[in-house]
């Protein structure tokens, strides 16, 4: 028995019950894993409220650093004290060990830390996925990212100005437009006081922006299309605000749009692809440099809460 946290009904953090559930041995194919660090993610938010569908009972999480303890029969590649991490499917990484099939885990190097590498799997891979194939960011470009100061936003910051493109940035406060300027956007639009389609508008002198990264949704949706260029691509990514209004096709014609709404899973469907973007981390020096992610807060995994990162 090991304890995970459960969720039986939808609802807020009060539905996640502190229980022991029974843990088998792994099967052909499979690695049992001791979690020593755990991600939080706001997807883990959308499955709790029933946004996404998940069958219930469910064990939240979708993202862990842990050491491998047990291989399944004739698995090769992996073996027992291996520090491996995965992002992604399957959901349940809330608990103390878990059963995982070896082709979802890579190898987490000896020079990281395991929270570090726990709070940015996801996170750095979505983000790697949006500026290089969702839409591939270059020098002279220039990108929209709303919640420029959250999770990815600040990724999504750093990454395309390293690639050389402008970058403009929405938030919240003068706080986190001062992080965000920090983490490289060249532009932080503070939407609580200001209209972001205008200031866009005006910062591209009517030209627009090449690409929007729009995590936040129904709030920013409409507005994010007004701001892209001819052939501009609209990257839905997330709907923290609710569900984006239905778009007609026609509202794409006017300037060509290209609109897409990506799901990093579609992107690491193979062992082969998982290895090439969890690669694009290392090759932008993100896995090295923990400076470019700071860790906000960490939590025992105990009664009342999992490890966040």
């Amino acid at each position: 028995m090991v304890k995970a946290i459960i969720v039986r009904e939808l609802g807020g953090p009060e539905v996640m019950k502190w229980e022991d559930v029974e843990l088998e041995e792994p099967k052909e194919g499979e690695i049992r894993v001791k979690n020593t660090a755990i991600g939080v993610n706001f997807i883990d938010v959308y499955f709790r409220k029933g946004v996404y569908k998940a069958p219930l009972p469910f064990i939240p999480g979708r993202e862990a650093v842990g050491v491998v303890t047990a291989v399944g029969p004739g698995l090769t590649g992996r073996k027992i004290g291996d520090v491996v991490a995965y992002a992604g499917n399957p959901m349940g990484s809330y608990t103390e060990e878990q059963i995982l099939p070896a082709n979802v885990v890579v190898p987490v190097p000896p020079s990281i830390d395991h929270k570090f590498a726990a709070s940015l799997m996801m996170k750095g891979m979505t983000a790697h996925i949006l500026v290089r194939r969702c839409f591939k960011v270059e020098r002279g470009h220039t990108v929209l990212v709303h919640a420029a100061a959250g999770g990815v936003g600040s990724l999504l910051c750093q990454w395309a100005n390293a690639l050389g493109a402008t970058v403009i940035g929405t938030v919240s406060s003068k706080e986190k437009a001062a992080q965000a300027t920090e983490d490289g956007c060249h532009y932080p639009i503070i939407y609580t006081k200001e209209d972001f389609v205008e200031s866009v508008n005006k910062i591209t002198s009517g030209k627009g922006v090449n690409v929007v990264y729009d995590s936040v949704g129904k709030d920013t949706f409409k507005g994010s299309l007004q701001c892209l260029a001819t052939r501009g691509y609209m990257v839905s990514f997330g709907q923290s605000s609710g569900v984006p209004d239905p778009v007609a096709l026609s509202d794409l014609a006017p300037k060509s749009l290209f609109l897409t709404r990506p799901t990093l899973m579609h992107y690491t469907t193979t062992h082969d692809e998982l290895l090439e973007v969890a690669g694009g981390l290392c090759k932008c020096c993100l896995w090295s440099a923990s400076a470019v992610f700071a860790i906000n807060h960490t939590y025992p995994f105990v009664r009342g809460g999992p490890c966040s990162c």
